[in-house]
């Protein structure tokens, strides 16, 4: 008997407004957050594959083009952290306490 009360309120929540906005505006930053940082990474590594000249060449006495890109390529993955954490902390962290509130969690 106690499923049934648990699966009506899965099925409840599933179905609450808040709860489809919370996963709709999750499911797209994740998305999009998930592809920039794809495209960051395997762009940087197929400049390794494909352009080794351009990466070997020398930006500023011994430092070559590579290791600012490379650098460049760590802080905008902190930087992508960072703004999935921002949103999380004023947006998501919000709408999980209303659907929290509305089932009693």
């Amino acid at each position: 008997m106690s499923q049934k009360t648990s699966h009506k309120s899965i099925h409840e929540i599933m179905e609450d407004p808040d709860f489809k906005k919370l996963k709709s505006q999750k499911d797209s930053i994740s998305l999009v957050l998930t592809i920039l940082e794809l495209v960051l990474y395997f762009g940087f590594i197929g400049l390794i594959a494909f352009n080794r000249e351009l990466l070997s060449s020398k930006f500023s006495g011994a430092i070559t083009v590579g290791i600012p890109i490379a650098v460049g390529t760590i802080i905008l993955s902190w930087v992508l952290t960072g703004i999935y954490v921002r949103w999380a902390n004023t947006k998501y962290d919000h709408l999980v306490a209303n659907v929290k509130e509305k089932v009693g969690g």
